[in-house]
């Protein structure tokens, strides 16, 4: 009984930026510097109200993740990023997770998934005022 090699992994980074209003994977090489493949809710959707959906960033992972094994990528290193700074809301949209499903389905390896938002070290004041924001 001869046993094959396991085939060789070529690694890249899964970009995923997620707000309340859109979601877009940009996939890069390892080193981050190459763009391989990238798409979003809106280039998925007809309505601007969905772009930010599940479903449209399910389809844009699948449309990016397609672009990315033609060019040879078989396993990919996940960043997930909300707005942040310091008005954004940090906890990102409903399509991250979604196209995280979506390209582990696509039979792409996933290594390390990771949190990049941007975080303030006490730079501007918030908006809102002294009293916040009073609903």
């Amino acid at each position: 009984m001869i046993r094959e090699a396991p085939k060789k992994l070529r690694w890249g980074i899964a970009h995923i930026y997620s707000s309340y209003n859109d979601t877009i994977i940009h996939i890069t090489d390892i080193t981050g510097s190459e763009t391989l493949a990238r798409a979003s809710g809106g280039m998925v959707v007809k309505a601007h109200r969905l772009e930010s959906s599940p479903t449209a960033a399910m389809t844009a992972a699948k449309k990016a993740a397609e672009e990315a094994i033609e060019k040879g990528i078989s396993a990919l290193h996940i960043r997930i990023k909300a707005p942040g700074g310091h008005n954004g809301p940090n906890n990102p949209g409903p399509g991250a997770q979604a196209a995280v499903r979506a390209l582990s389905r696509m039979g792409l390896r996933i290594g390390t998934i990771e949190d990049v938002t941007t975080v303030p070290h006490d730079g501007c004041k918030k908006k809102g005022g002294r009293r916040g924001r009073r609903v």
